[in-house]
C-alpha cells in the first residue's frame, strides 16, 4: 500500500499539522467526519473518545459502513484513518465523558473538537475547558434539518468556538449534507487556529 503523499507546498501546512494532536470527543456524525477531513489534510495524531458502537441508524450521516455495525466507533474509525495515512497515531478512549473522569484525558492535545449529542455531556466538556484550560474547544450546535446554509456560522466566546446555526434542535431531524458542512466547518477551523498558533 502506497501512503498518501500530502501537498507540502501550502504554506507549510503538512509540516505543521503532522506534529500536532487533535482531541475529538464524540465519534458520530460530527466527530467521525471531522477526523476524516483532518486526516486527509495531514493531521497524524489524534485522541478520540467515544463509548458507543456503530448502529445501522448511524449510516445516514456518520463515516461508517455496513461492515462496521456492532463495532466500537473508536475502533471502526481507526481503520479508515489508517487507510488514508499509515502514519496516523490514534489514542482511543472508550469512555462516556462526565465531570468525574474528564480531568487530564486531553492534556496532550493542542485543540479539542466537541462532537457529542447529549446536552449534559456537551455542557460538562465545555465548562471543563473554559474553566480549567486555555485549549481551544470547537463545538457543534444547531446542525439538524437541511438547507438554510446562510444560517450556519461560527460564534466565539473566550476559548470556545461554536459552529452551526445554534438554534435548531433534534426535532428537525438529522440530514447528512448539513451535518457534513458543520463537521467541515469544525475541521477547517481546527486547521486555521493551529496554523495561527504554530
Amino acid at each position: 500500500m502506497i501512503p498518501v503523499q500530502f501537498n507540502r507546498n501550502v504554506n507549510g501546512l503538512y509540516e505543521k499539522l503532522c506534529k500536532i494532536r487533535v482531541g475529538i470527543i464524540g465519534c458520530g456524525g460530527l466527530g467521525s467526519n471531522v477526523a476524516i477531513s483532518l486526516a486527509r489534510s495531514g493531521v497524524e495524531n489524534f485522541t478520540i473518545c467515544d463509548f458507543d458502537k456503530v448502529e445501522a441508524t448511524n449510516l445516514n450521516r456518520q463515516h461508517f459502513f455496513l461492515d462496521d455495525i456492532g463495532l466500537y466507533k473508536v475502533n471502526a474509525i481507526e481503520k479508515y484513518l489508517k487507510g488514508i495515512n499509515l502514519n496516523i497515531s490514534l489514542n482511543k478512549i472508550l469512555l462516556k465523558i462526565d465531570s468525574d473522569n474528564i480531568t487530564g484525558l486531553f492534556d496532550n492535545c493542542d485543540i479539542i473538537v466537541e462532537a457529542v449529542d447529549l446536552a449534559e455531556t456537551k455542557k460538562t466538556i465545555i465548562e471543563y475547558f473554559m474553566n480549567f484550560s486555555d485549549t481551544p474547544v470547537i463545538s457543534g450546535s444547531g446542525i439538524s434539518g437541511y438547507g438554510q446554509f446562510e444560517e450556519l456560522k461560527i460564534k466565539k466566546i473566550a476559548n470556545l468556538y461554536v459552529c452551526g446555526d445554534q438554534t435548531t434542535d433534534m426535532s428537525e431531524g438529522l440530514c447528512c449534507p448539513r451535518i457534513h458542512i458543520v463537521a467541515n466547518m469544525q475541521a477547517n477551523l481546527v486547521i486555521e487556529l493551529l496554523m495561527k498558533k504554530f
